[in-house]
């Protein structure tokens, strides 16, 4: 498939490198710092637990955040400064995201990664249970995405990053309708708004490079 480059009016702005990184750095610990404060749950309520699909929610959404990141770094550093700033405002909410789950789960003491990812989607209408995660790119594809440039990057970047958002946009919903955790539901809807936001932003980007989304699910 051949990818012609449009010129496009940005729906990122433009940064200097420089800026962007020291700034995106800033930012990520910043928004641990806030997020941290009005989202952890108060583990000193000896009447408050998690419920198994807050878990099941808090390690699986970090590890599904963990492959955005992942995304992000691998990208190759010529693509536009467009999409360069996109995988990195992507990559640095969802590393401050992922400390916050993680951190509710330190604070009960509970581990990291679920023994059976997606176990606690059993029963939604979204997902049966225990399968893989939705949206996740294979690791053929990371290795594709490590080896392609400009424009055949920009492209399978997009791709992988539009089905991965589908992916993590179902298990959010799927959180927000079955936790009963105010501050969890409240973060599950944050993420949705989020990601719907970004998703029609690649779907804009995507279309002016005349590629269409990979299959989903």
């Amino acid at each position: 498939m051949r990818h012609r480059r449009t010129r496009i009016r940005p729906l990122v702005p433009r940064l200097n490198t420089r800026f962007t990184r020291v700034g995106a750095a800033l930012l990520a610990v910043l928004a641990v710092f806030t997020l941290g404060r009005w989202s952890a749950p108060d583990a000193t309520d000896p009447g408050l637990r998690l419920t198994a699909v807050e878990i099941g929610f808090a390690q699986d959404m970090s590890t599904h955040h963990d492959q955005v990141v992942l995304l992000a770094s691998t990208l190759a550093r010529d693509v536009t400064a467009q999409i360069r700033a996109l995988a990195d405002q992507m990559s640095t909410a969802q590393t401050a995201e992922i400390a916050m789950m993680r951190g509710w789960l330190a604070l009960f003491d509970l581990p990291r990664t679920a023994e059976q990812p997606m176990s606690w989607m059993t029963g939604t209408h979204q997902h049966t249970g225990g399968a893989a995660m939705p949206g996740m790119a294979s690791t053929g594809e990371i290795t594709r995405l490590a080896a392609a440039r400009g424009a055949d990057a920009e492209v399978l970047f997009l791709q992988l990053m539009i089905r991965h958002h589908r992916g993590g946009v179902d298990m959010a919903q799927a959180a927000y309708a079955h936790a009963s955790n105010a501050q969890v539901r409240r973060t599950a809807m944050e993420i949705v708004r989020q990601q719907v936001s970004e998703l029609g932003v690649m779907t804009t980007l995507l279309t002016a490079r005349e590629a269409d989304p990979l299959p989903y699910p």
